[in-house]
């Protein structure tokens, strides 16, 4: 542990999930600011959706940041992408680890322009183009591994009164119901091509809150607990949507920072000698709107709340089901061009 830390503030973090024990800001001596975070390993792999696993492949492996952070081999691929990672310092015991990060000073994710997305979008392309990142602790199947570890109400789906509650009628777009059952009939169906697309080195929690772009114009992205194996496109189908379900991007925008987002991805893959098929990126992009099957049912089931949140900060209810109504019909138009776009393969 650094010497003389004299100030610590807990940061707002996933208190659910089990290999998290805390993150906090802690102020040394002498001014100077970490961002330190403590893993705890699992006694056994059990269940629940935020579970800890002692398996190197699983999507939520407790140690996977330990080998991210301390080795060379993932902070040299972000080399030259106009993507970082923060410096760190790593400290491991039998059974935790501590992650004494730099608190990265910038503009943060929650902040970003149409042109810091953009920057994003094409840093991934340079980092991705280059194809998987093989170790032996990068995670495999995330995609349906995590949506597969939600706990989700799936009959309330069919529930008329669900559907008739005043604020989802008040605030979700007409034939939402209609276009998320399309999207549930192939659910599997688009996990299967999300698995069979071209494989690439992937973030898997690419969204504005794991963002801090540095003064020069790098962005440094945060938390890489999930990185692995994942397919072109993927983190870029996680960036867009994610940035309107938690309030920090207007729904009615949207399609504007999809588009020039998606530009800057194939621009970024070209530019770092990538050749491939575009159709496969973007049906990469697309075809990943299966991992929010599991969001709306819970929405369905919280609409009945007195107060309601995005990502643990309060939030107007009207304001908040408007946005992700119009999120969710997006999702379904995503859908529908994977679908159109799978059966031209």
């Amino acid at each position: 542990m650094p010497r003389g830390v004299v100030r610590r503030r807990v940061l707002r973090h996933n208190s659910q999930n089990a290999v998290t024990d805390v993150v906090e800001r802690v102020t040394l001596a002498d001014g100077s600011t970490l961002v330190h975070k403590r893993l705890r390993a699992p006694s056994v792999d059990s269940g629940g959706a935020w579970a800890a696993s002692q398996d190197p492949r699983h999507w939520n492996y407790w140690r996977r940041e330990v080998d991210a952070y301390r080795g060379a081999v993932l902070r040299s691929s972000l080399a030259g992408t106009g993507l970082d990672i923060p410096a760190a310092d790593v400290e491991e015991r039998a059974a935790e680890a501590d992650l004494w990060l730099e608190d990265v000073t910038g503009k943060p994710g929650t902040a970003f322009s149409l042109a810091d997305h953009t920057a994003v979008a094409a840093g991934l392309g340079r980092w991705q183009a280059a194809g998987p990142l093989l170790t032996p602790w990068t995670s495999e199947g995330f995609l349906r591994a995590y949506s597969a570890s939600r706990p989700v109400p799936w009959q309330v789906l069919h529930d008329d009164a669900a559907w008739d509650q005043p604020l989802i009628r008040r605030t979700w777009p007409a034939g939402l119901r209609e276009g998320w059952a399309q999207l549930m009939a192939h659910r599997e169906q688009l996990l299967r091509v999300m698995e069979y697309l071209p494989r690439t080195r992937s973030h898997l929690d690419v969204w504005v809150s794991n963002q801090i772009r540095r003064p020069g114009g790098d962005v440094v992205l945060l938390d890489w607990a999930f990185v692995g194996d994942g397919a072109l496109g993927e983190d870029l189908g996680n960036h867009l949507p994610d940035a309107v379900f938690d309030l920090l991007w207007p729904a009615q925008e949207l399609a504007t920072l999809e588009a020039a987002c998606f530009e800057a991805y194939l621009g970024g893959l070209r530019e770092a000698g990538w050749r491939g098929d575009q159709r496969q990126v973007r049906l990469g992009v697309v075809a990943s709107c299966v991992k929010y099957t599991w969001l709306l049912p819970l929405a369905l089931t919280q609409a009945g709340r007195d107060e309601h949140s995005a990502y643990h900060e309060v939030a107007d209810s009207e304001h908040l089901y408007h946005q992700r109504g119009l999120a969710f019909a997006y999702l379904v138009g995503w859908c529908r061009e994977a679908l159109h776009l799978m059966n031209r393969q």
